[in-house]
């Protein structure tokens, strides 16, 4: 399962596995205290004592800072040489300079919008983060042939993450509901806070619900296969204990999230793998078509009452959507900006509409705020890359699986903003340059 190096003598020393598990520590830790939007990161203070320092979100500048120290460290593993297609190279950098040019061009700089230098100065800042993340993983950790000691950290994070997602279920958010309930003060806490909370629905170290599940949806599918790799020498039970424990618990969470668009994506990563197993075309068909309506009954069994109450999310989304694309048209080259979403929508909000700060749709994200050129620079990098990086995946279960989990959080795109969470975009751009990376060898 590794990937070879094309530098050998490099991966004699130590250096590329510590570098491997300075990443995999980054990328595991953003789960636990980057989970937030990055347009709200001013909401989050710095924790003022060492149980805040453990369990609270962190100010997401934190993740940059070690982002530096990733990046000196990844200084005697980066090898420039790369056979990747020729559009590949420049397209994120022509992405980002759009954006930097719509946010220096936005109509909505002064002082009738003062919030919209902030929201622009955060955007563009996580993005250029993003594509640093892209690059990093294209031109250095895919030069690491022993990936262990990244994977077993980047695990320990996601376990975590599911463990808090337990503890919430089972009894976690009560009692947060009885402790925020018994203070004076609780009803000047921020609404969206308390509209979480008064919710069963699981969110673990992320923002909300369908962040955990994009989350999940991510990093479920690679990291079942780096386990059942290393516990290839294990007795079948005991192999199937370990692995089945972790598919468990991921599937376990996915579900209490109650996050439809994760229940339906994660259906059809599933019918992707079955089609994928060594069966007769007959036999794959039969399973996949049994196994998509029972997962469909149960889908509409689960969320009935949700469906009878008139599936009120969906239509704040067709309005959000229909608000970023009139937005889109009004500004066509360069949008209002990166970030600056919720202040267009203030004024195209229909009375009955719930006010939302980014579109729940990050390729129509693009559109409104940076206008339809960013729109395609992003939309092109995204499908081309995923299209592409499929041809080879068969020749390898690992990258197979890293795909299908990036499938996952691309397909959420379309209905979330998971590129605005630190937590979700950093380590999809970090394993979409490690794919194109390792494609190329």
């Amino acid at each position: 399962m590794p990937v070879k190096s094309i530098n050998p003598s490099l991966n004699r020393s130590h250096w590329p596995k510590v570098f491997a598990g300075l990443a995999g520590a980054w990328l595991g830790l953003s789960f636990l205290k980057f989970g937030n939007p990055v347009i709200l990161d001013r909401l989050v203070e710095p924790p003022r004592g060492f149980w805040e320092f453990v369990f609270n979100s962190w100010p997401v500048a934190w993740g940059h800072a070690l982002l530096a120290i990733l990046l000196a460290a990844s200084v005697p593993v980066i090898r420039f040489k790369t056979k990747v297609p020729l559009w590949v190279f420049p397209l994120p950098l022509v992405w980002l300079a759009w954006q930097l040019i719509a946010a220096q061009c936005t109509p909505l700089r002064g002082v009738d919008f003062p919030s919209a230098p902030m929201l622009i100065r955060a955007t563009t800042t996580h993005f250029t983060v993003c594509i640093v993340c892209f690059y990093l993983g294209l031109f250095a950790l895919s030069r690491v042939e022993n990936m262990t000691l990244f994977w077993i950290l980047l695990l320990a994070g996601f376990v975590w993450v599911l463990w808090t997602g337990f503890g919430q279920h089972f009894g976690g958010l009560e009692s947060t509901r009885r402790m925020i309930y018994a203070q004076e003060d609780w009803r000047q806490l921020s609404p969206e806070y308390l509209k979480r909370i008064a919710s069963n629905r699981i969110f673990s170290t992320l923002v909300y619900p369908n962040a955990l599940a994009g989350a999940i949806l991510l990093l479920l599918p690679p990291l079942l296969g780096v386990l059942l790799h290393w516990t290839g020498r294990m007795t079948n039970i005991g192999r199937g204990v370990l692995v089945g424990l972790l598919a468990y618990a991921g599937l376990a969470c996915l579900y209490w999230s109650g996050s439809k668009s994760g229940w339906l994506i994660g259906m059809a990563l599933g019918l992707v793998v079955l089609l994928r197993l060594p069966f007769p075309r007959k036999v794959k068909v039969a399973i996949a078509a049994t196994a998509l309506a029972l997962g469909l009954a149960a889908f509409f069994v689960k969320f009935s009452t949700y469906f009878q109450r008139g599936a009120t999310s969906v239509g704040a989304r067709f309005d959000y959507w229909r608000a970023a694309w009139d937005t889109a048209t009004s500004h066509p080259w360069l949008g209002t900006g990166p970030g600056t979403f919720s202040i267009s929508y203030r004024q195209l909000i229909t009375p009955e509409a719930e006010m939302t700060r980014l579109v729940h749709n990050d390729y129509l994200e693009q559109a409104s705020d940076s206008g339809f050129p960013g729109f395609a620079a992003y939309l092109v990098f995204i499908l081309g890359s995923m299209t592409l990086l499929f041809r080879n995946t068969d020749k390898n279960q690992l990258r197979f699986l890293v795909w299908l989990g990036l499938a996952g959080w691309a397909l959420q795109g379309l209905v979330e903003f998971g590129l605005y969470i630190p937590a979700l975009a950093w380590p999809a751009f970090l394993f979409l340059g490690w794919l194109w990376g390792t494609d190329a060898k």
